[in-house]
């Protein structure tokens, strides 16, 4: 039994194709152009930064550049199918093509369901190169500044510039490496403090777990804060509670884990009693961050509809363009609550996508439908 047009998603294979190709260049287009204006204006910001590293030359800014391009697309891409879609349908309303596909009895969401598809071919697309490109980008890149864009250190795992807390003490490491039992800091200072104040500073090249708990540290200084004397030591043992994962699971970045090693960091974390609201909350965006792109079409979808010559067209592309931009300002909003911990990650990462999808398809019902 065949479906009236009416009753069908996609009415016409020709014009479902026409608008999703039209979609597709248009926001493809944007992109490019977003993308290069952007890496342009951040590389000259940084490129004074990166050549004072002595030895540092063309070589590392092509290198920064590779680092900086899939975070700039990844952060983009949905305002780039924002204003695809907005430039797409601005278009087809110009050229009256909107009410030729009115009068032949398409509907408004027929109308929009190509492009609608597409964007969720985009969203996969997007989920995927952040899984693959975008995360090892950012933790390589992260590493690279805690030196300054000097050489990184093999073996390096992240984190770095971590603090922890040992009692009344502070414990601080420039970079941590390995795993288990072979965890070593490099870089150290403990801030040796009795009732808040501070007594004495010791800082040490290196330090490595010593058997049966706690560190040690070779080649040792310490500086007495009351007498202000200071004195090399052999060695220092310190954070006899202090565990190695305290260190390694301590500055877990969302944007620099996948989303299974993000899932299984959590687990970690949850075990050893630290709190997860922040990467709970990373955790549910991978996955409703890139369905973003799905919303743009609808919220977009305003400036399709309506007489061209009534002078409306400017307006309803603003509102849509507006529309678009309130989903970005408040889905940046409840992530940082849910950081917080004042939203739950879940109502965090999700409530702007189901908040705007319900605002986007009433807007459409009252504007055409």
């Amino acid at each position: 039994m065949k479906l009236a047009p009416e009753f069908q998603f996609f009415p016409s294979r020709t014009l479902a194709w026409y608008m999703a190709k039209s979609f597709l260049v248009r926001t493809v287009a944007v992109l490019a152009a977003l993308v290069f204006v952007l890496q342009t204006l951040d590389l000259l910001g940084e490129s004074g930064t990166i050549l004072a590293y002595p030895g540092n030359g063309e070589h590392q800014l092509w290198h920064y550049v590779a680092l900086r391009l899939p975070q700039i697309i990844a952060r983009f891409l949905p305002f780039s199918v924002l204003l695809g879609t907005l430039i797409t349908l601005v278009t087809l309303n110009q050229n009256s093509e909107v009410i030729a596909m009115k009068a032949g009895g398409v509907s408004a969401h027929q109308i929009l369901a190509p492009l609608v598809l597409a964007s969720l071919g985009l969203a996969g697309l997007s989920f995927t190169f952040n899984e693959r490109l975008v995360t090892r980008a950012t933790a390589t890149l992260n590493a690279w500044q805690d030196v300054d864009y000097g050489p990184i250190p093999k073996g390096i795992v992240n984190p770095a510039n971590v603090w922890v807390r040992d009692g009344d003490d502070i414990v601080h490491a420039d970079l941590v490496s390995g795993k288990g039992t072979g965890v070593r800091l490099t870089g150290v200072t403990v801030y040796d403090r009795d009732g808040g104040e501070l007594r004495r500073i010791f800082k040490a090249p290196w330090a490595a777990i010593k058997p049966g708990g706690g560190w040690i540290a070779a080649k040792t200084t310490m500086f007495d804060v009351v007498s202000g004397n200071e004195l090399a030591m052999a060695r220092y043992e310190f954070g006899a509670h202090v565990t190695a994962e305290q260190f390694t699971l301590a500055s877990v970045s969302a944007d620099e884990r996948s989303l299974t090693d993000l899932g299984t960091a959590v687990d970690e974390l949850e075990s050893a009693g630290r709190p997860t609201g922040p990467l709970e909350t990373g955790w549910w965006h991978k996955l409703s961050g890139p369905l973003s792109s799905v919303l743009m079409p609808l919220l977009a979808g305003v400036a399709a509809f309506g007489l061209a010559r009534s002078g409306q067209l400017f307006v309803r592309a603003i509102i849509g363009m507006g529309l678009g931009f309130a989903y970005f300002v408040a889905d940046n909003f409840a992530v940082a609550m849910g950081n917080l911990g004042a939203y739950p990650p879940f109502l965090a990462a999700w409530a702007p996508f189901l908040l705007f999808l319900l605002i986007g398809e009433t807007v459409l019902i009252r504007t055409e439908e």
